[in-house]
């Protein structure tokens, strides 16, 4: 087991599906979790309650908003006076097809990239600046297999922000490593959580085929991917990006 004793960690998006494991296995393993949530306040809560006033809190942020992603870092800091780890997890995944009218497809690439990119690169210049004061910190980005083979023509606004979390990632490690500010991406394919459970169920034998594992991940894989990551145990692996998509994409 890691052993996360005395870390405070940020999670956005931590109140379903990956956010929601990676919440309950980093405080399993002793850290202090802010658990953020966009629109599920209660299941936030309710993680939060479960685990307790000592080991959890809620904290909840539109990030689809300019300036939440800052004020969120903030509130967070001040729970307990501080942030060592920030996991960047919530993101959104809208359809738009480039047949659509020309509104709907701005619209759609312009929440997207918000939610998916601009807040990740909100959340991560207020951590940069809270590490530096501290002698240092980790970031863990949550990107896409996506990222790097693309995605299906509605969904390339989401590849595209994934994209562009993985080189954010990466410019952060070069430029802060010195600093002891170190940053790492997970980049899953497909993983069995609500939010993808319908179109599983839809392309079950597709994905299936697609993965030769067989079978999709559980969100429980990725959230423990995270934990090693904030344990500190692979400092000199900052600015890297680990897979779970079960060798459907091998770079």
């Amino acid at each position: 087991m890691l052993d996360l004793t005395g870390k405070v960690i940020l999670v956005t998006g931590g109140s379903r599906g990956i956010g929601a494991a990676t919440v309950r296995i980093l405080a399993a393993a002793g850290a202090q979790v802010v658990v953020h949530y966009g629109q599920s306040g209660t299941e936030a809560q309710m993680i939060a309650q479960d685990l307790g006033p000592d080991r959890a809190v809620a904290l909840g942020a539109d990030l689809s908003q300019p300036g939440a992603a800052a004020q969120l870092f903030r509130e967070a800091a001040a729970w307990r006076g501080r942030i060592d780890v920030l996991v960047n997890n919530a993101g959104i995944a809208p359809l738009v097809t480039v047949d659509e009218p020309a509104q709907a497809w701005a619209d759609t690439w312009s929440r997207t990239l918000q939610v998916n990119l601009m807040a990740v690169a909100d959340l991560c210049r207020e951590a940069i600046l809270h590490f530096r004061e501290r002698g240092g910190g980790t970031i863990v980005n949550v990107a896409s297999r996506a990222a790097f083979r693309g995605d299906n023509p509605e969904a390339m606004h989401y590849a595209a922000s994934k994209g562009g979390v993985i080189a954010l990632t990466r410019s952060i490690a070069r430029g802060y490593a010195r600093e002891n500010i170190l940053a790492y991406a997970v980049a899953p394919g497909w993983v069995r959580t609500d939010m993808a459970s319908g179109y599983l169920r839809e392309h079950a034998a597709d994905i299936a085929r697609d993965i030769p594992l067989g079978d999709v991940a559980p969100p429980e894989e990725v959230a423990n991917t995270v934990a090693f990551l904030a344990s500190g145990l692979a400092r000199h692996m900052t600015g890297a990006t680990l897979d779970l998509n079960g060798a459907s994409y091998v770079r």
